[in-house]
């Protein structure tokens, strides 16, 4: 098995412009594919941004051949799933075939925007289950009418459906009933962690599509530098549990992530400018089964990040 490595793109801390631009280095780097997230809140107000994503992939489709997957979007509570199966099927057109459709349960720090109850974990996997199942209907271009637990659709057709009429619908899962269920009816499994356990109990539930994982680091030739600026930007990525999935606004994670110290990052996220570093980390994502796995940069320094990976990194990964 050969992993695949792409760059990620991060809404809630770059503009759309930044976006695009990073998009075009990542490819020039040696990227071989894209991932963006989707969000309506940043994590915090330090991080600064959060583009509409389906514009964003838009104007990325302009600039870039690479293939996009999104990582990922929620298509049950803030757009419902008709919505976000136009938004897609147009994303996936306009990147010739391109777009990779990864979807998860949410956080309510971006789904309780409208007023609507957040709710409980189980009940947001039935959703997001039928969810999937009305935009795979949705993207033969045929019409369609549907009326389910959670969602109804009426005479619904999509005139610019996904370039082969379908689209790889990859699922999010953080646990062993999440991967199984993503087994059954996903085209493939999404999971940030190198955790062989989950990716092991997919494939044993009959998972047989790519696994896809993401990791942050924060390249600098200033090592100390680089993990301030973790800290201020991402001491989200240490909460444990499921926190960033109830806590409904920034200031609560900022409030959550003030038990965060340089020191908890220091140790737990890739910083600083040693190649052995980044590719041990890179490593423990291939040794653990992925088949993809996108690289994020924290911080402004994005020509700085490329170029460390185009020549001492990216190389030594084939």
């Amino acid at each position: 098995m050969t992993t695949a490595f792409g760059y990620f793109l991060s809404c809630e801390e770059f503009t759309p412009a930044q976006l695009v631009e990073q998009a075009e280095l990542a490819e020039r780097a040696g990227f071989t594919r894209l991932a963006i997230s989707d969000h309506f809140h940043p994590w915090n107000d330090a991080q600064g941004s959060s583009p509409f994503v389906w514009g964003v992939i838009g104007a990325l489709s302009q600039v870039t051949r690479l293939p996009v997957t999104t990582l990922v979007t929620c298509p049950t509570v803030r757009l419902h799933p008709a919505v976000t199966a136009q938004a897609a099927a147009t994303a996936d057109v306009q990147l010739a075939g391109g777009l990779r459709l990864g979807v998860g349960t949410g956080e309510a720090l971006n789904e309780h925007v409208l007023g609507d109850r957040w709710p409980p974990f189980d009940v947001r996997t039935e959703m997001l289950e039928e969810a999937v199942s009305v935009m795979r209907e949705l993207f033969t271009g045929s019409l369609v009418s549907h009326r389910g637990t959670h969602y109804t659709v009426e005479n619904a057709r999509l005139y610019t459906p996904p370039k082969e009429g379908r689209l790889p619908v990859y699922v999010s899962a953080f646990g062993p009933k999440a991967a199984e269920a993503a087994a059954e009816y996903a085209d493939g499994l999404v999971t940030m962690s190198p955790d062989t356990e989950l990716i092991g109990r997919y494939r044993a539930a009959g998972g047989n599509g790519p696994v896809i994982g993401g990791v942050k680091v924060c390249w600098s030739t200033d090592r100390e530098r680089a993990v301030k600026t973790v800290h201020r930007l991402w001491p989200s990525e240490l909460l444990p549990g499921e926190l960033a999935q109830v806590l409904p606004t920034p200031r609560h994670f900022e409030q959550a992530t003030e038990l965060v110290t340089e020191e908890m990052v220091a140790k737990a996220v890739t910083c600083g400018d040693d190649p052995q570093e980044h590719l041990d980390r890179l490593r423990g994502y291939v040794d653990a089964g992925f088949d993809e796995v996108y690289v994020g940069q924290i911080g402004p320094d994005q020509e700085g990040f490329f170029d460390f990976y185009r020549e001492h990194v990216l190389p030594r990964t084939a």
